[in-house]
């Protein structure tokens, strides 16, 4: 990709730095989505920057910290290239199946310091909280994320899965540059109150799982039997069973509008994200996840798709209709709280 094709960029938030209006996950490079290829996983980073790519995401709990130390490299090359965002907040044990939650001010600041010993940097660029406890006041928890900001190890703060109430109420304590939720052609609960508060508030939304965790690629015949044992999709509702099979059904149009734009389903369903985005008044920036530099390529291209009024009609039903709640366990998430969101 020359420089001439390089993706657009936008600003994180209202006064944050310019990125690319596409960013990369970077989770599965280390943990959760079967085997990992480092050496591919490295030639992806390459190829996002070669795109313009500059929002790179990682958090302390992908791999128990390693991948934050797998990027650490990368980083130190091109410090002065990239915004670098990681998070805190799932705490885990040695029991694979736990996760915590942990908001208080003594958690936040252990967690940044082990976050910047591993990525190997004196200042993180975009700093989240992964999940919310409510039991912890963002007095408290914001308050204790604004500290880091005023010693200069943290430029701007972050928060994933709130909802509308909760960003505003976070917003009043510091300034919040981006929110970080599901936000797909599968998922659109998002909708109900955060995007109009972040578009209120000038912050970036950053979608994840933007293809529903591969699924809107369409490369699922049969999503349990085409995933690896180590896949942590194959305990996800919506890969699972009947589900599976309904939401295969689904992708039709996404299939169809994708021979008609001579695309591939995977860059419909990032178009979408972008131009949703659009009716909203909103920055976004999808950060999906890959570890090949040609999914990489293909993602990026997505952003120079336009879809057609009518295409994006056919497109509007598809969430209302998907089997399956997103995880096993929705208590930590924004859809849990929605019900005392009155904004």
């Amino acid at each position: 990709m020359t420089e001439a094709t390089k993706i657009d960029q936008v600003e994180l938030g209202k006064g944050g730095p310019l990125v690319g209006v596409q960013g990369l996950g970077c989770m599965g490079m280390s943990e959760f989505y079967g085997d990992t290829d480092e050496v591919a996983a490295r030639e992806t980073l390459d190829a996002a920057l070669a795109a313009g790519v500059t929002l790179i995401d990682t958090a302390d709990v992908y791999g128990r910290g390693r991948n934050e130390e797998f990027l650490a490299p990368f980083v130190a090359a091109h410090r002065d290239e990239i915004t670098l965002a990681t998070k805190f907040a799932i705490e885990r044990s040695d029991d694979p199946a736990y996760r915590g939650v942990r908001n208080d001010r003594a958690y936040v600041r252990r967690a940044v310091e082990h976050s910047l010993r591993r990525l190997g940097v004196d200042v993180i660029d975009l700093y989240y909280m992964h999940r919310r406890d409510p039991a912890v006041p963002f007095a408290e928890s914001v308050g204790a994320m604004a500290e880091l900001v005023q010693e200069g190890k943290v430029r701007h703060l972050g928060l994933s899965e709130v909802t509308g109430a909760e960003l505003r109420e976070a917003h009043a304590v510091h300034p919040i540059a981006a929110l970080q939720s599901e936000w797909s052609l599968f998922s659109r609960s998002v909708e109900r109150s955060a995007v109009g508060a972040a578009a209120e508030l000038g912050v970036a939304l950053v979608p994840y799982s933007p293809l529903g965790r591969g699924f809107l690629t369409g490369a699922f015949a049969d999503a349990t039997a085409d995933l690896s044992q180590n896949d942590f999709r194959r305990h996800q509702p919506r890969f699972t069973g009947e589900n599976a099979k309904a939401n295969a059904a689904l992708l039709a149009p996404v299939r169809e509008i994708a021979e008609e734009l001579g695309a591939t389903p995977a860059q419909i369903a990032l178009a979408w994200v972008q131009q949703r985005a659009q009716v909203h008044g909103l920055t976004v920036i999808p950060i999906p996840g890959t570890r090949k530099p040609g999914r990489l390529r293909e993602n990026t291209a997505a952003t120079r798709i336009t879809l057609t009024a009518a295409q994006l009609v056919r497109l509007e039903p598809i969430a209302a209709r998907v089997a399956g709640d997103r995880y096993p366990d929705m208590s930590a998430t924004s859809e849990a709280r929605e019900g005392q969101d009155r904004s």
